[in-house]
């Protein structure tokens, strides 16, 4: 379900050459676009509860709801489709989806709105739409008779007219700027577009309304039905099994498949028909390779990855920043979003699945010059890794993960927690764990502003922690520690040489910090004004200072070769990538055949260098915000 509208005007999103009624009628109303939908849903719904049973129009209440169950139906299309796709299994295109196309295809519910206007429009105005009753028989099979004829027939030569030089380049390359297709895809055209499409599917709706055989079932199964051809067309993963062609052969001149659309958008000039193959057989214009892409797309297996990055969920919100959730929230830095309290149903039902699901999901693929990437999400939220009773769980959910991997033969999977229970446990091992420890710990020296001789090291005594306070006080910077107990910990791991670099001092402290899991607003206050928070856990500090600087969580910006990134991981900038996720990348690209979890750390100096010579680069801003 769509809720924010991006009303920033940009050329890439447009046609080439943009026509008239290219841009929206509300585009200027950005987030607020919903209101002109507003006084008819009100409307209706107050009539229909004031109005006495014989005056209730039970049709016009309907319109709203319906509106609603449509973008629920485009939304389990994007779901399934991301789900498929990064699976691999069944994929036609294997070329790249990117922010530009995230960003092109995010008001894909503007048509939702336009039609919802225009039933209202058409229940109040036109004689004949009012009080229809739930089923007519006539109705429908006009309803197919007008589709399957005039529908299917003016679209494929307005279809091919849109081809044309002239309304290519002002209306119809918007929609073709897509090559990798997904659901949403289908209803990406400029505004003018839109106008002549629905003045076709219209035409099956008036006729019935005029000859009086109209019905609720009519209406809303004629649009149900364009939304899921038009979504299946799109989604690029072939599910139509063959033995449906093979026992009525004439189907495949009556329905096409998702591989056959999809040969439209990578050549152009084939395949131009709406649902119905018929007129491009007619006309000539069928892709000759239709039938061996159906084949080949079919039969293709599960996609064996070299590299997989385990996750988890952080909130139960979070399912919605997933990349099989909302696309537009997942191609953004997690942010909270006041509209998903309006969620709260789903959201607690999510959470209920999470707690019966026991596997792992795969919720994104990637290309890293020739390593095949994907993640797998746990279905636990982290909370849940501080609770004992649910450790069992949890280690059982990655160990499947675990030989999951090593029986597809993946050669690095990198871990967001503590892995030396499962190398233990399975010694032969051939599949690489990695932490990514020593990554992190490099990015967060490489991160400290130069010249810095005094550091402040606050929250909870993690490997990475204790890596860093050794690195440092070893390299003559003064870690400077505010409990007693955290520096008694420190001092037990350093030399007596390194140790003299240890402070313990709650006074006078530096006014760079180095922070992770535990550091309370208490501690925030302590600090100086202008201070530099620097992260060195996976959870970014809680933001309490506006006279402070705040760092990312270590990461790097990712270089252009890793492909088919179109969303956010977490809450960190778009195609920027944490420490340890990029860390199993490099061990594979790098061969190197060890582990490293538990108190095993690899080489910061070796690591760091490797990820600079792969292309990955520091993020160069030090903080989100600028202090006072």
């Amino acid at each position: 379900m769509q809720f924010m509208a991006n009303c920033k005007e940009d050329k890439k999103r447009m046609a080439s050459k943009p026509g008239i009624l290219t841009e929206w009628p509300w585009t200027f109303l950005g987030n607020f676009k919903y209101v002109v939908l507003a006084p008819w849903a009100i409307h209706s719904t107050y009539s229909y509860m004031v109005k006495d049973k014989n005056e209730r129009d039970l049709s016009e209440f309907l319109i709203f709801p319906f509106l609603l169950t449509r973008m629920l139906h485009n939304q389990i299309w994007i779901t399934l489709s991301r789900y498929r796709t990064a699976k691999g299994s069944n994929r036609i295109v294997d070329k790249s989806i990117e922010f530009e196309q995230v960003d092109r295809e995010r008001s894909w519910d503007d048509q939702i709105l336009f039609n919802g206007i225009l039933f209202y429009l058409g229940q109040k105005y036109i004689e004949g739409a009012q009080h229809l009753p739930w089923w007519r028989t006539d109705g429908v099979i006009l309803t197919v008779l007008l589709h399957a004829g005039p529908v299917e027939f003016l679209y494929y030569w307005l279809h091919r007219a849109l081809h044309h030089h002239f309304l290519y380049t002002r209306y119809h390359s918007h929609h073709h700027s897509s090559i990798v297709t997904e659901p949403i895809t289908s209803v990406i055209h400029p505004f003018g577009e839109h106008i002549a499409y629905f003045t076709l599917f219209a035409i099956p709706l008036l006729s019935t309304v005029l000859t009086r055989t109209a019905s609720i079932v009519s209406f809303a199964g004629y649009i149900t039905y364009i939304d899921f051809m038009n979504n299946m067309g799109h989604c690029n993963f072939e599910h139509i099994p063959k033995w449906i062609f093979s026992a009525f052969p004439p189907l495949k001149y009556i329905i096409y498949t998702p591989s056959y659309h999809s040969l439209h958008h990578t050549q152009f000039r084939t395949n131009y028909s709406l649902f119905m193959p018929f007129y491009d057989y007619v006309y000539g214009t069928m892709d000759k390779s239709s039938d061996s892409l159906y084949e080949s797309s079919l039969v293709r297996k599960e996609e064996s990855p070299d590299v997989v990055h385990l996750t988890h969920l952080t909130t139960p919100e979070s399912i919605y920043h997933l990349r099989l959730g909302f696309a537009y929230l997942a191609s953004e830095p997690h942010k909270s979003k006041w509209y998903l309290w309006l969620m709260w149903p789903v959201t607690l039902w999510s959470t209920m699945v999470t707690r019966i699901y026991g596997r792992t999901f795969t919720i994104e693929r990637n290309i890293f010059k020739n390593l095949k990437l994907q993640t797998w999400a746990i279905p636990k939220y982290s909370i849940q890794y501080y609770m004992q009773w649910q450790r069992e769980s949890i280690n059982s959910v990655i160990e499947d993960a675990i030989l999951d991997a090593e029986e597809k033969g993946v050669k690095e999977e990198g871990l967001n927690r503590n892995g030396e229970f499962f190398v233990r446990k399975h010694p032969q091992l051939k599949v690489k764990l990695v932490d990514g420890s020593s990554l992190a710990v490099a990015v967060v020296l490489n991160s400290i502003p130069k010249g810095t001789t005094q550091v402040v090291l606050r929250g909870n005594l993690s490997k990475v922690a204790y890596s860093l306070a050794l690195a440092l006080c070893k390299g003559g910077i003064q870690v400077f520690t505010m409990r007693e107990d955290e520096y008694k910990k420190l001092k037990e791991k350093l030399s007596d040489e390194a140790g003299n670099n240890l402070i313990l001092s709650k006074h006078n402290v530096p006014k760079t910090w180095l922070v992770g899991d535990g550091l309370s607003e208490d501690d925030q206050q302590k600090a100086s004004k202008g201070t530099i928070f620097v992260p060195f856990s996976q959870f970014p500090p809680k933001k309490t200072r506006k006279d402070c600087l705040y760092n990312n969580t270590p990461a790097m910006l990712a270089p252009k070769h890793l492909e088919n990134v179109d969303s956010c991981e977490n809450w960190l900038p778009r195609r920027v990538m944490s420490a340890w996720r990029i860390a199993g990348v490099l061990h594979a690209m790098e061969g190197w055949n060890v582990h490293e979890v538990g108190n095993m750390m690899f080489d910061i100096e070796k690591i760091w260098k490797a990820s600079l010579d792969h292309g990955f680069r520091p993020v160069t801003s030090f903080a989100e915000s600028k202090a006072n």
